[in-house]
């Protein structure tokens, strides 16, 4: 978390407070939180009012005794940052200048001239090759093709010009919030992961007969069923419940699922601990709270932290295959497809049966795709044979 944006403050100025009394509300990466009074006295000084964007250890409010006077210069109770300086060795393409006597007037083709101008390169920078070092076209063009200078548009006719105006906004939605935070980590996992995807079919058969029979006695959902399964599997397979720290590769000792979840601001990722030692019923009612707290913004700061591996479900939504992105700093995320009879080959026979696909995308940094296979191969194995993991609900 880099930036914060206060939503609401719930105390005036030279309103008392207490000590651990919530006095503003702020939006956070992925959630909505109230932050409380360090101290006990009055709230003499807002310095940020609400729907300010404000970065982190940024100090936002002073608070003191009734009477204590408010210092003229605020900024020195605010900490100050340093900035660091801009990577070194990084340089924009740019001419060549190379270094002649030029003479008054740069011998040079006329259309190496119109070429040089179009493209608004200095024509003076240019090494000419033709006769008596002339300026010729291919000499532009060559140093085009290595600054890379960009093509010349020909300006549009008059006529022509109202038909191509953009298209009208009918509404501007501000990216920042919990969808800037998706994109900002999205892009981060993009460019620094190493994603490889592998996928295969499991047969649904047995793990819907075995729901069917469990929520006769409990509402359990079938989302629970298959995070079980995968928590099962990791226990076996731990370089999925890992993370890529500089030059190590750190494995989790505890096993902490994400389920992503839809909510009416982006997807979010709260996080089911300890997985693999709760029963079903306890996932079950875990993925239920965490939805709900999730649609009304209410989820805390710990129930969307500690991740180790993130399962998210498309299924609902009718997608039978997709490759969703890692949620860093993991290194590996589980799709799961839609269920969907399709005719399958047992013992030469063709046979109907629900089927669906799991996608597996890895951090190939990490791992390689062998041990993914496995893995996967593992979770297929729990889903088809759901009384190897669910002795008791």
């Amino acid at each position: 978390m880099k930036t914060g944006r206060i939503v609401e403050w719930l105390k005036r100025e030279n309103e008392a407070v207490k000590k651990g009394e919530p006095i503003l509300v702020v939006e956070g990466e992925k959630t909505t939180f109230e932050i409380e009074a360090p101290a006990t006295g009055v709230l003499r000084k807002i310095l940020h009012p609400a729907g300010s964007e404000i970065e982190v250890l940024t100090v936002v409010a002073m608070i003191g005794e009734p009477d204590e006077p408010v210092p003229p210069d605020l900024e020195i109770v605010a900490p100050r940052r340093e900035i660091p300086p801009p990577p070194l060795g990084i340089e924009k393409p740019g001419v060549a200048v190379v270094e002649r006597a030029v003479e008054e007037e740069t011998r040079a083709s006329p259309l190496a001239r119109k070429l040089a101008e179009e493209y608004g390169i200095d024509i003076t920078t240019i090494k000419g090759t033709g006769p008596g070092g002339r300026i010729v076209k291919e000499d532009v063009l060559k140093v085009v093709e290595e600054t890379g200078a960009a093509v010349p548009v020909a300006p549009l006719p008059e006529a022509v010009a109202p038909a191509l105006k953009p298209p009208r906004i009918t509404k501007t939605i501000p990216f920042s919030g919990t969808r800037k935070t998706i994109a900002e980590r999205l892009s981060y996992s993009f460019h620094t992961a190493v994603p490889v995807t592998v996928t295969m079919e499991v047969n649904m058969e047995k793990l819907l007969d075995h729901h069917e029979s469990i929520k006769a006695v409990s509402d359990v959902s079938l989302t629970a069923l298959i995070l079980k399964a995968v928590a099962k599997a990791l226990e076996s397979h731990v370089i999925f419940n890992s993370t890529l720290d500089g030059n190590e590769i750190k494995i989790f000792e505890d096993i902490n699922i994400a389920l992503a979840i839809n909510t009416p601001d982006g997807l979010i990722t709260p996080v089911i601990r300890n997985s693999n030692k709760k029963s079903v019923v306890e996932i079950s009612n875990a993925i239920r709270e965490l939805t709900e707290k999730a649609m009304q913004r209410k989820l805390s700061l710990e129930e969307l932290l500690g991740g180790t591996f993130t399962v998210t479900n498309m299924g609902p939504y009718d997608v039978e295959i997709f490759a969703p992105i890692i949620n860093p700093p993991q290194s590996a995320i589980l799709g799961i497809g839609r269920i969907a009879k399709r005719a399958i080959i047992i013992n030469d026979q063709i046979i109907v049966k629900p089927m669906a696909t799991l996608s597996l995308v890895f951090d190939h940094r990490v791992t390689d795709g062998v041990p993914a296979a496995e893995f996967l191969r593992e979770v297929k194995r729990l889903l088809e044979a759901p009384d190897l993991f669910l002795s008791s609900i």
